[in-house]
């Protein structure tokens, strides 16, 4: 059963099992914030070795940071389910290198 770590906005951090971490809504400007600290929370809370964005509807250059950040903080963690338009911005941003873990 799915546990609710935080919702912010429009945006919810939640952990499906023990090692995910998953994040669903809109990861943008105006939740990154919210999200990252929720996703700080939850990696704090659980031993995830997984970030999950697959319920990640829309994300612009603040969702990006945001899953950078992550990464950069806990190196061991791998992204699942990248959305396309995330993984495009990464390319044009020119930070994809930084995301070669992600699946």
């Amino acid at each position: 059963m799915a546990s609710k770590v935080a919702p912010s906005a429009n945006v919810a951090v939640t952990r499906d099992t023990p090692d995910t971490i998953s994040v669903s809504g809109e990861l943008t400007f105006a939740t990154a914030q919210k999200a990252l600290a929720d996703v700080r929370a939850a990696i704090g809370q659980a031993n995830a070795t997984t970030l999950d964005l697959g319920g990640v509807s829309r994300a612009d250059s603040a969702g990006l940071a945001c899953v950078l950040a992550i990464l950069a903080e806990t190196p061991d963690l791998a992204v699942a389910r990248m959305p396309d338009g995330m993984r495009a911005l990464a390319r044009v941003s020119d930070v994809e290198p930084m995301l070669a873990g992600s699946r």
